[in-house]
């Protein structure tokens, strides 16, 4: 096993130069969570805090700058790793790769560009536990709702939009 497959532990988070201010609170997170602290796992947290809703080709990209060693395989398992502990959440939307982002402590939705693809977060609507309140449960406890809206950002919008500031007939037919 080469040392980019390997994961290897980081020292103390203090001592760590590579990533440092920002990953203290990781660290200490990653390490609550039982995992060890590792360099791959700090990196790729820090990536999806810049970069939230990224594939696991676009982590790579930028973990990579920083760890140029890192091999695709190592992201993976770090992803997944960091998923099984809480500490990832996975978006699975259609039409798109798998997506992770480090925003785990709540229940938000997201809003999907079908135009560009950009992906914003929206929280859940006001009230109580609406997202969480199915019309019928079907005897399930309900832990988790995910939501995607989709539609055209505004530049998309203005872009696509007819001479009148209409959506182009080609946008009706788009679903």
């Amino acid at each position: 096993m080469s040392s980019a497959n390997r994961h290897e532990p980081v020292r103390a988070p203090e001592e760590s130069t590579a990533h440092g201010a920002a990953s203290l609170p990781w660290a200490a997170r990653v390490r609550s969570s039982g995992l060890r602290v590792t360099k791959q796992r700090l990196a790729v947290l820090d990536a999806l805090e810049r970069a939230p809703h990224a594939t696991a080709d676009q982590v790579l990209a930028v973990v990579r700058r920083s760890l140029p060693e890192i091999t695709v395989q190592s992201v993976y398992t770090v992803l997944h790793s960091l998923t099984d502990a809480g500490l990832l959440r996975q978006l699975d939307l259609a039409n798109s790769p798998a997506r992770y982002e480090t925003r785990v402590a709540d229940n938000h939705h997201h809003a999907v560009c079908t135009g560009c693809g950009r992906i914003e977060d929206v929280a859940c609507a006001v009230g109580h536990a609406p997202c969480l309140t199915p019309a019928d449960a079907h005897g399930m406890a309900i832990q988790v709702a995910d939501v995607v809206y989709q539609g055209l950002c505004a530049d998309c919008a203005a872009q696509d939009a007819g001479p009148t500031g209409t959506p182009s007939p080609r946008d009706a037919h788009q679903g």
